[in-house]
């Protein structure tokens, strides 16, 4: 079984098929690394030898921006942008829509119970004096019959293991 940069690929697939499992390489990506290689379409991962696995490997390495890197740039710029206080940034660190989505019917639920999104932070992450806001709480949706709406019940536990 072979794998590229931490992605498994299937024995039985085509060498044009198998790197789209990597993230950020499409079949564009793997067709221009299989022509560059001067590798069969036809030809089957398992078919293949050790010394062609290992030149995909490196040049998706060298020329292509893979899964954890498009993470790490995404991440980057988020903070970025809270760090410079503009609008993007403060709607991250708010955990609100960026671009112009009304937020009083919907994007209620990740502001009031404690979802946390990219680049949001909560009150109390850096001072364990306080406990949590939600701690023994847990809150549970019930749809009511003639109304349609969901009520929210609060229910307190001194030890919840949930």
């Amino acid at each position: 079984m072979s794998h590229i940069l931490g992605a498994r690929l299937v024995p039985n697939e085509q060498v044009r098929i198998a790197p789209t499992k990597i993230g950020g390489i499409g079949p564009k990506e793997a067709t221009q690394v299989r022509y560059r290689l001067g590798i069969s379409e036809n030809i089957k991962v398992n078919e293949s030898t050790k010394y062609q696995i290992d030149q995909i490997e490196r040049i998706i390495g060298q020329d292509h921006v893979v899964h954890w890197e498009l993470k790490r740039g995404k991440r980057a710029d988020i903070e970025r942008l809270i760090a410079i206080s503009c609008y993007r940034g403060i709607r991250h660190q708010d955990g609100l829509p960026l671009r112009g989505q009304r937020t009083h019917t919907n994007a209620r639920t990740c502001r009031k119970f404690g979802i946390v999104p990219i680049g949001a932070k909560r009150q109390n992450d850096g001072d364990p004096s306080h406990a949590n806001k939600y701690e023994g709480y847990k809150y549970i949706y019930i749809p009511t019959s003639y109304t349609n709406r969901f009520i929210y019940l609060c229910i307190y536990w001194d030890k919840w293991n949930g």
